[in-house]
C-alpha cells in the first residue's frame, strides 16, 4: 500500500494538477506532505512496536492509512488532498517498520538476508509497478483509485496479519516513550521542508522563510541533543558504534534523495514535455521492475556469502552512471525514439539499485541487536524518507528556480513585448504546466511552447547529474565505512546504560 501510492502518484501527477489546479509548489507538498510526517513519525513508531507489539502497531497504521486513502480519494482540492496525506503519513510511519521487524525477530540470523531479498524484491516490485497501474488509472481519468485501492488492501492485510502472524515485542510494554525526541524531529523536519519549498513562491529572505529554516535547523540540533541525554531515547545513538550500521544508513540517505527526484522528475519530463500518455511513463519504469524481480533475491543471498560491502560499491556506481545517461535525454519525436532513450538507462538503474537494496537493507538490520530490530527499521526508513523529503524540498526549489531562469533567459532573445514576457515568467512555478500567454502572436506561439519545454529539459539535465553525484557519493560512503565480512561484527546486547548513550564516529 505504502509503495504503490509513493510510485504511482509520481505517473499521475500531470493529471492531477490539470484537474485541481495545483501549482508546482503544490505537488511538492503533496509528495512531501507524506513523506514528512512518515520520516519524522517512522523512528518512534519502530520503537513504538518494540515495546508495545509489532504487529499491533502494525495493524493501526494500516487500518489509519487506510482511513486516509478514502480522504485522498474524495479529495475535491489540492489543499483537502495535502491534508489528506499528512494523515496518511502517519499511518504511513506506523505502518512501514513493522513488517521488516517482524521478518527481523521471528527469522533466523543466518536466512535473514534472503529473506530480506524476498522483502525487497516484493517492495521493490509494486513500487515499480505503480507507475504502471498509476498511468492505466489516469488515462481513464480515475487517478483517485490509485488511493481507493488501498480500501480492499489494507482488509486483507488485516486479516492475514489478525490469523496468521505472531506478536512480537522485545521491551516491556510500559518502557517510557520517547515523545520529547519525536516532537523535535517533526518540527525540525517540517521547517526545513516549510522553507525550501516555499522559498520559490515567498523568495528566500522573506522573515517567514527564514524563521521556519532556523526553527528546523534549531530543532534537529536539540533532537540529537535530547537523544545523548535521554535514558530511552527513540534513536539510540550507540548503535551507530558501529561503521557498518552508520555507512549503510548515510548510503540510503544519498541514494534514495536519488531514486525519489528521479520518480517525481521523469515522469513530469515524459508525460508534459515528451508528450506521452501516463501509460507509457508507467512502461518506462518496467525494466527497473523487472530488474529488480530477477536479481533482489540473487543479491540478498549474495549479501549472505560475502557480505554486503562490495554490493554496495558496485550498485550505486553503476545507479549513478543511469543517472548520467538520463542527463542527455533531450526532446523525443516518437515513441519508438522516446523508448530507445529512456530505456537502456533505465535497465541500468534497475540493475544497480537491484544489487544494492537487499544487501543495504540485510546491512542495517544484521548489524543491531535482535531487541532493536524494530528501531534499526525505523531509523533506515525515516532516513530514506527523510532523503525524500530534503531531496523533494530542497532539490525541487532549486528545480523551479533553475526552470525559471533557464525560461527568462531563452524568452529573452525572442520579440516580446515586456507585459507578456513578464506573465509568461509569472507563470513558471507550474514548470512544465507553464502555458503560453495569450497575447503571444500566432507566429510565435510554437517558439515558446518549444522554450518552455526546452527550459524543462535544461533543468533537468541539472537535476539527474545531481543524482548521478549522490549514487557516487553513497559508493564512496560504502568502499570507507561498509565493513568486510571477516571484519564484521554483530553489536551484542550490552547492559544499558541508564543516562547517556554517546554518538560516536
Amino acid at each position: 500500500m505504502a509503495y504503490i501510492d509513493g510510485s504511482a502518484l509520481n505517473v499521475v501527477l500531470p493529471t492531477l494538477q490539470k484537474d485541481l489546479r495545483a501549482s508546482a509548489t503544490d505537488l511538492l507538498w503533496i509528495i512531501d506532505g507524506y513523506l514528512l510526517m512518515l520520516a519524522s513519525l517512522i523512528m518512534v513508531s519502530g520503537a513504538i512496536g518494540d515495546k508495545l507489539g509489532r504487529k499491533r502497531v502494525f495493524m493501526a497504521g494500516i487500518a489509519l492509512f487506510t482511513v486516509a486513502s478514502i480522504a485522498c480519494g474524495l479529495a475535491p482540492t489540492s489543499g483537502f488532498l495535502i491534508r489528506a496525506r499528512f494523515v496518511q503519513g502517519i499511518g504511513g510511519a506506523l505502518m512501514v517498520p513493522g513488517s521488516l521487524a517482524l521478518i527481523s525477530s521471528l527469522l533466523p540470523l543466518e536466512v535473514q538476508g534472503k529473506s530480506i531479498g524476498t522483502w525487497s524484491a516484493a517492495s521493490a516490485i509494486v513500487t515499480a509497478a505503480g507507475p504502471l497501474l498509476g498511468g492505466f488509472l489516469a488515462d481513464l481519468g480515475l487517478w483517485r483509485g490509485i488511493f481507493l485501492i488501498n480500501v480492499p488492501l489494507g482488509g486483507i492485510a488485516l486479516y492475514i496479519l489478525w490469523t496468521k502472524i505472531p506478536e512480537s515485542r522485545a521491551e516491556p510494554a510500559g518502557a517510557p516513550i520517547d515523545y520529547p525526541g519525536a516532537i523535535l524531529a517533526t518540527v525540525g523536519l517540517a521547517g526545513i521542508t516549510y522553507s525550501f519549498i516555499s522559498m520559490s513562491e515567498y523568495g528566500a529572505v522573506t522573515p517567514t522563510i527564514q524563521l521556519s529554516l532556523l526553527v528546523g535547523i534549531l530543532s534537529l540540533a536539540g533532537f540529537f541533543w535530547v537523544q545523548t541525554r535521554s535514558p530511552h531515547p527513540m534513536v539510540p545513538l550507540g548503535l551507530f558504534r558501529s561503521r557498518t550500521f552508520l555507512g549503510a544508513n548515510l548510503q540510503t540517505l544519498f541514494l534514495y534523495g536519488a531514486l525519489n527526484l528521479l520518480s517525481f522528475f521523469l515522469s513530469l519530463n515524459i508525460v508534459q514535455i515528451q508528450g506521452y500518455s501516463p501509460t507509457v511513463a508507467g512502461f518506462a519504469f518496467l525494466p527497473f521492475i523487472i530488474m529488480m524481480m530477477v536479481l533482489s533475491r540473487w543479491a540478498g543471498s549474495l549479501a549472505d556469502r560475502i557480505g554486503p560491502r562490495r554490493p554496495l560499491i558496485v550498485g550505486p556506481t553503476i545507479s549513478g552512471f543511469s543517472f548520467l545517461w538520463l542527463s542527455f535525454a533531450g526532446l523525443t519525436r516518437t515513441l519508438p525514439e522516446a523508448f530507445l532513450t529512456f530505456l537502456p538507462p533505465i535497465i541500468l538503474f534497475g540493475i544497480g539499485m537491484a544489487i544494492t537494496v537487499a544487501p543495504l537493507t540485510a546491512a542495517v538490520m544484521t548489524e543491531v541487536p535482535p531487541k532493536f530490530a524494530g528501531t534499526a527499521s525505523g531509523v533506515n526508513n525515516a532516513i530514506s524518507r527523510t532523503a525524500g523529503v530534503l531531496a523533494i524540498a530542497i532539490i525541487g526549489a532549486l528545480a523551479i528556480n533553475l526552470f525559471g531562469h533557464q525560461l527568462a533567459r531563452l524568452s529573452a532573445r525572442l520579440p516580446l513585448a515586456a507585459e507578456t514576457r513578464q506573465e509568461l515568467l509569472n507563470e513558471a512555478n507550474q514548470l512544465a504546466e507553464t502555458t503560453v500567454p495569450p497575447d503571444v502572436p500566432a507566429d510565435l506561439y510554437p517558439t515558446v511552447e518549444l522554450i518552455i519545454k526546452t527550459a524543462f529539459i535544461e533543468m533537468h539535465r541539472v537535476v539527474m547529474i545531481i543524482c548521478a553525484a549522490l549514487s557516487w557519493l553513497s559508493a564512496l560512503i560504502a568502499y570507507f565505512l561498509i565493513e568486510s565480512r571477516r571484519n564484521k561484527k554483530r553489536l551484542v546486547d550490552a547492559p544499558a546504560r541508564p543516562q547517556t548513550q554517546e554518538f560516536h564516529l
